[in-house]
């Protein structure tokens, strides 16, 4: 299968500050996750910066969640700065569905219990999405799925502070 051509606009890089794991495999599992599904695919336009495509580098300093958006040979472009407070309750919801859903597989839960459990990590997954392009409107233009993975990256690095 060849690899996929990266459009002008799309995302190539994403950059995460330092390597220090996750709390769990499973939160690990799923940052690495997000990333690799990000960087197969992804509508990622920033408005009034040239043609990609595009690097991002993500970090939460202060309370904020910083977009770092730079070009391919990552020299910044621009940074976008969003506060947390609106995705505190999404962020916080997230982990505790996370973290019942590693303790019902380790239990050995039921396939019924698993499967809703996930669900609500997918509701919570979408409610942040939709929260993350409304936030980004006018700046970024981002599609669903992009703005589901981005969400994944920004619950992981609140784990980390």
């Amino acid at each position: 299968m060849p690899d996929r051509v990266h459009g002008p606009r799309d995302l190539v890089s994403i950059v995460l500050p330092d390597a220090t794991p996750l709390p769990s495999p499973y939160a690990e599992a799923d940052r690495r996750q997000a990333v690799e599904d990000l960087l197969a695919g992804n509508r990622f336009l920033p408005q009034g910066l040239p043609d990609g495509p595009y690097g991002l580098a993500i970090a939460v300093r202060d309370g904020r969640l910083i977009l770092d958006i730079r070009d391919a040979q990552d020299q910044p472009l621009h940074a976008l700065v969003l506060a947390l407070g609106p995705f505190r309750r999404l962020i916080k919801d997230y982990h505790l569905v996370v973290e019942s859903h590693e303790k019902a597989v380790a239990e050995g839960g039921s396939e019924a219990r698993i499967q809703a459990i996930d669900m609500g990590r997918r509701g919570l997954h979408n409610e942040g999405a939709e929260l993350l392009t409304a936030r980004l409107a006018g700046r970024v233009e981002i599609d669903f799925e992009t703005a589901r993975r981005l969400f994944t990256l920004v619950c992981a690095l609140h784990q980390r502070i």
